[in-house]
């Protein structure tokens, strides 16, 4: 079982690093080229930028990916996991500190050696081709954030998640399901107050006259909303993105500022417009109920197989703590909803163009959405040539080129 695991996984590594290199030598060899019908909106030094950023961005992409998947058969398979849980498993520690203990260092571990490549990312290629604009101290300041919050958060819920386990050993799938959903909720409800501050300075719109257009716009969906916001997104970085936040009458606009130097105010009235899409054909609602099932049967599956004896044999153990078969069932799952990918991936671009379809009725005109994506493409340097097995397997949104096609195909 254990060579067959191995297979697998090697496998799903050979396929997604195939995709890859797809993608990377199908923009080599198009790069170069102005998309039909975008011959006086895009520039061939605008193109041949974004083709540069996107090569450099998806090789790190790569070598990034190799380097965690070697790490990760060193670790599964090369002896460590067992070695680490043997080590743990000394200190005695108590059923949820154990637990604790695991996950928390070996998330810092992964932390600490993604770091070169995260500073690569910002301060070699984004730098280069103009988007970062924080300082060092800044990201410094981001990561140890970061690092905090989520550690505070993890412990939370890995407490009360172990402590479930332990007072329920023949239930606790459900109430950790139930935990879970209940999590995610309130990180949605409680985020924009208390995580997005930390990072972000939020303030009403400056730009006069806009409010009164996205407010008057959402009545007309039937919607309200409780405030109009912009964000110091050009702190960090000149990339641009809106988006909606907050639950029930807590609904709030968010627009980067990068973004207000970006567009016009109809074109970004179309883009909330698409955004808006998502939320009354309930495409949020639909995904978090998909994610809930998903997360039910993860748990119940966890529950039924986390004391086969079979398990850690799998991947070459003879026995393992709660907490390692728990490992190993993470990373079996990986493999076996890979194939899933391009499932989930064509849902997300289904959902994309419904949404503009809506935007495109609500908003009146739907050129406005496709200079709008036209416009933020160049801006961001978005990749125009994706290679079309990369773009249906991993794509969440369909290819630029295609979809500005369906919107000047909705004008009256």
């Amino acid at each position: 079982m254990t060579t067959l695991t191995l297979l697998l996984y090697l496998t799903v590594l050979a396929v997604s690093c195939g995709l890859h290199f797809l993608n990377n030598r199908h923009l080599k060899q198009h790069g170069h080229e102005i998309p039909p019908g975008f011959e006086t909106t895009v520039e061939a030094d605008t193109l041949a930028k974004a083709s540069d950023y996107t090569l450099a961005k998806g090789q790190l992409s790569l070598w990034h990916s190799l380097f965690d998947s070697g790490l990760t058969l060193l670790f599964i398979f090369g002896g460590l996991l067992f070695w680490y849980d043997e080590w743990l498993a000394g200190f005695d520690l108590g059923f949820i500190s154990a637990g604790l203990a695991f996950f928390l260092l070996l998330s810092l571990l992964q932390a600490l050696l993604g770091i070169p490549f995260d500073l690569y990312s910002q301060f070699k290629i984004e730098n280069r081709f103009g988007f970062n604009n924080m300082s060092f101290k800044l990201w410094c300041s981001d990561q140890l954030k970061g690092l905090i919050l989520s550690t505070l958060l993890f412990t939370l819920l890995a407490s009360a998640a172990f402590w479930l386990i332990q007072a329920a050993p023949q239930s606790w799938w459900f109430y950790v399901w139930l935990l879970l959903v209940a999590f995610a909720l309130l990180m949605m409800v409680i985020a924009p107050y208390v995580i997005e501050p930390l990072f972000f300075k939020f303030e009403p719109l400056q730009v006069e006259g806009l409010e009164e257009q996205i407010r008057s716009m959402l009545a007309q969906a039937g919607l309200s909303l409780k405030k109009v916001l912009q964000v110091d997104a050009s702190k960090r970085s000149g990339h641009s993105n809106a988006y909606f936040t907050g639950l029930g009458r807590q609904k709030r606009v968010v627009l980067f500022d990068t973004l207000l130097q970006q567009l016009s105010q109809d074109e970004i009235l179309a883009v909330l417009a698409h955004e808006l899409g998502h939320m009354k054909k309930r495409h949020i609602t639909k995904r978090l109920l998909m994610m809930a099932v998903v997360a039910f049967f993860y748990c119940w599956l966890a529950h039924a197989l986390i004391a086969w004896p079979g398990l850690p044999q799998l991947v070459g153990l003879q026995q393992a703590s709660f907490y390692a078969r728990l490992v190993i069932l993470f990373f079996v799952s990986g493999i076996l909803t890979f194939p899933l990918t391009p499932l989930f991936s064509a849902l997300s671009r289904k959902d994309e163009y419904e949404a503009d379809r809506f935007a495109a009725g609500l908003h009146g005109n739907a050129e406005d959405l496709a200079t709008a994506l036209l416009q933020m493409s160049k801006e961001n340097l978005s990749n125009l040539h994706p290679h079309p097995l990369y773009a249906r397997f991993y794509y969440s949104h369909p290819p630029l080129v295609e979809r500005i096609a369906h919107l000047r195909q909705l004008r009256p």
